[in-house]
């Protein structure tokens, strides 16, 4: 790879790519509408030489005019991917899926590129196999409120073979498990940062349902890391990308609280529409043909991710607090 674009690239994991790839002297062209972005991300990699941003929603045409250097290799990382963000915009988030999709692979093609889609594993819904593997269908509620992200991303990959199928596009598709680590906004929604930010607040930690739900917690560095690995193959996919360490939300909402040093309790409010009660990946595709598996603990990703929450001014409300202590 010598230049990439990056649909997506302010996002939480966009970002890091983003970094990562320039860290190994690729050029790197960033595209966000940053209808999602964490405040000021398109700044983050300003300074970095070979760094570009292009403000643009990707559901818009990614012309020739606008996009002229030729690319190596288009990450399609576009998409709201918290609760909060995709039931906030529901309608974009099928579009991004759609068009911006269609849109990705056009510019794909124009260039020549391998495109790598950031797909999810909610394409598995409610699952009714454990562990996930890619050849599962899924059990997914077609019109229910998760839907939007759902479904977006079930066509997406849908669209994205079938341009493979038609038209002989290099692609790699990823279905990413539960990614979390520094620089996710801390009032998206989703489970890490929120248990992070009750946590140093002191305040309950909110678990929904039961708590005995599962999850698998991938360290962004890892994720990206597959990313990478997945676009220098060859191979198509779907290819899952997370972590097989199986942990319950309860068992995540008082190991933060253990690891931020904090008093908090725990509380259980009522459980989340079409909510999966198990989710773990099947990794043996990854390590056959990427030669991928996670490297960092959830417990050390945790430790760090609490620490970057405390040290980098993204919890006022913590700030606030240990100021009050202090006086």
């Amino acid at each position: 790879m010598t230049r990439a674009l990056v649909l997506g690239g302010c996002g939480f994991v966009g970002g890091h790519l983003c970094e990562r790839l320039l860290a190994t002297g690729v050029e790197v062209i960033s595209v966000d509408d940053l209808s999602t972005s964490a405040p000021n991300a398109e700044n983050l990699l300003r300074d970095h030489v070979g760094y570009r941003f292009v403000r643009h929603d990707i559901t818009e045409p990614l012309t020739a005019a606008a996009f002229p250097e030729p690319v190596d290799v288009v990450f399609h990382l576009a998409s709201p991917a918290s609760p909060v963000d995709y039931l906030r915009l529901p309608l974009h988030t099928l579009h991004t899926g759609a068009m911006g999709t269609v849109n990705a692979l056009e510019v794909a093609e124009r260039h020549g590129a391998r495109l790598v889609l950031a797909s999810t594993s909610e394409v598995y819904g409610d699952p009714l196999a454990h562990p996930q593997v890619e050849t599962y269908w899924g059990n997914v509620n077609p019109i229910g409120p998760r839907s939007v992200y759902d479904e977006a991303k079930r066509y997406a990959e849908a669209l994205t073979f079938a341009h493979r199928r038609e038209l002989g596009t290099d692609v790699g598709v990823a279905r990413i498990f539960n990614t979390y680590g520094p620089r996710m906004r801390s009032h998206d929604g989703r489970m890490v940062p929120t248990f992070i930010r009750q946590a140093l607040a002191g305040e309950p930690i909110t678990v929904t349902g039961t708590g005995r739900q599962t999850r698998s917690l991938c360290y962004v560095d890892d994720t990206v890391e597959g990313l990478l690995a997945l676009a220098r193959s060859g191979y198509p996919g779907p290819v899952n990308i997370g972590n097989p360490h199986e942990v319950t939300v309860q068992h995540v909402a008082e190991l933060i609280r253990d690891l931020a040093g904090a008093d908090s309790a725990v509380e259980f409010v009522a459980a989340v529409e079409d909510d999966p009660q198990r989710r773990c990946p099947d990794i043996a595709v990854a390590r056959e043909h990427l030669g991928w598996e996670p490297r960092v603990p959830y417990r050390d990703g945790l430790a760090r991710t609490i620490e970057w929450f405390r040290s980098s001014g993204a919890m006022p409300e913590f700030a606030v607090a240990q100021s009050k202590t202090a006086s």
